[in-house]
């Protein structure tokens, strides 16, 4: 069942199993409040059971652009779309967040187009073993997240 997230006041919803609920709200809602100021769009999650081709597509991106499987499972997914960007985020129970910004054209004449993966953690989760030593994490205060950790890469390869 779809649910539209409340960035105003976090809620739990769709989290109860992830041992860092909390924190990972935070950084949904955080996810959600900027969705909602720079795309003036409401920011809806789906359970991962109703987003199994978006799973499927990013399972083989991480796998084919950096060898990456992770054991924990995938709670929820958002997808932003539009004719510019195609956005899907993806919320582990560990309280890990992917995201993959894929602009689909660029902006400008003769630029590459903005194609990355972003990782973030929720405050209390730990580092993934299959990250470890792998990627450095940058630390950002939110007011909704507490304190998270962020890395990304860019794709090199075309996915849509």
């Amino acid at each position: 069942m779809a649910y539209t997230v409340n960035f105003k006041d976090v809620e739990t919803t769709g989290f109860e199993s992830s041992p860092v609920a909390e924190s990972l709200a935070g950084l949904r809602a955080n996810e959600a409040r900027y969705f909602a100021t720079h795309y003036k769009w409401d920011y809806v999650t789906v359970p991962a059971e109703e987003a199994n081709k978006e799973i499927a597509w990013l399972e083989k991106l991480l796998k084919e652009e950096r060898d990456l499987s992770f054991a924990s499972k995938i709670l929820e997914v958002a997808v932003y779309e539009d004719d510019q960007i195609y956005w899907p985020e993806f919320y582990y129970e560990n309280g890990m967040v992917i995201n993959v910004l894929y602009e689909k054209h660029a902006k400008e004449e003769g630029k590459k187009p903005k194609r990355a993966v972003g990782i973030k953690l929720a405050v209390g989760a730990e580092v993934p073993a299959e990250l470890e030593g792998k990627f450095k994490f940058a630390r950002q205060k939110s007011k909704l997240a507490g304190e998270v950790r962020g890395s990304f890469f860019v794709l090199k390869q075309e996915w849509l």
